[in-house]
C-alpha cells in the first residue's frame, strides 16, 4: 500500500526483513513471503546479494495503429525522407545509432497455419525475416518480429531478398511497392502470454509481468495476405493504441422529395 500510493517512491529500499517482523508482528517467514509477493507482482526489484527497491518503471512506448498510415504515406516520399525515419523514431522515440540492430533472411517451407493465412499450398516458400534490436547501454531487447511474406510475391525484386539491405528506408510497405503491391488493410491480433526465462532476461523483465503477442497481417487491395508479422513486447512498458476512424450517417431523406 506504501508503494501504491508512493509513499514509497521508485527507488526507494524496501524496510529489512527484521524491521518488517518488528513493524507487523510477524514472523521471519511471513516477512520474506510478503518480499516475495512484491516481487512477483513487479513492485520491486531485488538480486542476489542486493537490497529490495521499489522499482523503477520503465519508459513507455505507445504503439498506435495510426502509424500504419504514416508508414504508407512515407513510402511514397524520397529516399531521403524515407531513411530518416522508421520504427526506431516513430515507435521507440530514439535513434537507430542508439540501437544495435540486426536483420536475418531467410527461405522456409510454409506451416500450415501461416499457408490458410495466406491461401497458399502448404509447403510453398515463404520469405522469413527476423528483426532484432537492442539498447546499446543496457543490451536489453527493444523489439523483436518476425516477417512472412510468400516468395513467388516478393522473389522479382533481388533486393527484396537480400538482409543487407536492411533497415529499408520506408519499410515494409515500400518494399511492397516495389513490386506492385499496394497495401489496403491491415489487421492487428493480440494475445498474452508468461514470457519463458531466457525471455524474462533478454528483455529485463521483472517478475510476473507478461508478454503482448501481435500479430500484425497486411492484405492488398484483392483481400490477399501479402505479409504476416509477428512481434512481441512487455507489457509493463507497451501502450497499444488502436484507431478506428468511422464513417458518417447518411442523411436521411425526405419522405416528400
Amino acid at each position: 500500500m506504501q508503494i501504491e500510493r508512493g509513499d514509497l517512491a521508485p527507488g526507494a529500499s524496501l524496510p529489512t526483513l527484521a524491521d518488517i517482523c518488528d513493524l507487523y508482528a510477524c514472523s521471519m517467514n511471513s516477512a520474506r513471503s510478503a518480499v516475495a509477493l512484491l516481487k512477483a507482482q513487479g513492485l520491486i526489484t531485488a538480486g542476489r546479494g542486493k537490497a529490495p527497491v521499489v522499482r523503477v518503471p520503465p519508459g513507455k512506448v505507445v504503439r498506435s495503429s495510426e502509424r500504419h498510415q504514416a508508414e504508407k504515406d512515407l513510402a511514397r516520399r524520397p529516399e531521403r525522407e524515407r531513411g530518416a525515419i522508421g520504427e526506431a523514431e516513430t515507435n521507440l522515440n530514439m535513434s537507430i545509432v542508439d540501437q544495435a540492430f540486426k536483420s536475418t533472411y531467410d527461405r522456409i517451407p510454409a506451416p500450415e497455419d501461416l499457408a490458410e493465412v495466406f491461401g497458399i499450398a502448404s509447403g510453398d516458400e515463404l520469405l522469413r525475416r527476423r528483426y532484432v534490436s537492442n539498447d546499446s547501454r543496457t543490451g536489453h531487447l527493444l523489439s523483436f518480429s518476425t516477417s512472412y511474406m510468400p516468395l513467388e510475391l516478393v522473389g522479382s525484386n533481388p533486393d527484396l531478398l537480400d538482409e543487407t539491405k536492411e533497415p529499408w528506408p520506408g519499410g515494409t510497405q515500400h518494399q511492397l511497392s516495389t513490386v506492385g503491391v499496394e497495401v489496403m488493410c491491415m489487421v492487428d491480433q493480440v494475445t498474452g502470454r508468461m514470457p519463458t526465462t531466457v525471455e524474462a532476461q533478454q528483455w529485463g523483465l521483472p517478475d510476473g509481468v507478461p508478454l503482448l503477442m501481435c500479430r500484425r497481417i497486411s492484405l492488398d487491395a484483392h483481400d490477399r495476405t501479402v505479409e504476416i508479422s509477428d512481434a512481441e513486447y512487455p507489457a509493463d512498458r507497451t501502450e497499444l493504441r488502436f484507431v478506428t476512424p468511422l464513417k458518417p450517417w447518411r442523411k436521411k431523406t425526405s419522405s416528400k422529395s
